[in-house]
């Protein structure tokens, strides 16, 4: 399967160990439904209220075996939910590509927003 990564699973980022042994695919963007927040060591990817409020979100596609999918999930607390893995929507040329990614299910308010990159 494949999964969009967003923030510390990127290369060079602190959690890219978990997928060192994947496929890259391409660097990709989100179409402008989403916002991303600093939850402080790692960033919180988030629906945006409106499609006027929302930004497209830099990241990266990776294809992803079973084992490693289970191991994003607990990394990213699904479980406890911190976060829910869901389909996301992406710009060209992943636009018709079945690539989920992770959203932050937690509050957001009074978080510092970072844009469209972390």
């Amino acid at each position: 399967m494949k999964i969009f990564v967003y923030g510390t699973l990127k290369r060079d980022q602190p959690l890219h160990y978990a997928l060192q042994a994947q496929t890259f695919v391409g660097e990709a963007c989100t179409l402008p439904h989403f916002r991303l927040f600093s939850l402080g060591e790692y960033p919180g990817l988030v629906q945006a209220d409106s499609p006027e409020t929302g930004v497209s979100i830099d990241g990266e596609v990776w294809e992803i075996d079973a084992v490693c999918l289970a191991e994003l999930d607990q990394i990213e607390a699904v479980d406890q939910g911190q976060y829910a893995r869901i389909r996301l929507p992406l710009q060209e040329p992943f636009q018709d590509a079945d690539v989920e990614g992770y959203l932050y299910l937690g509050s957001v308010e009074g978080l510092e927003e970072v844009g469209t990159r972390w």
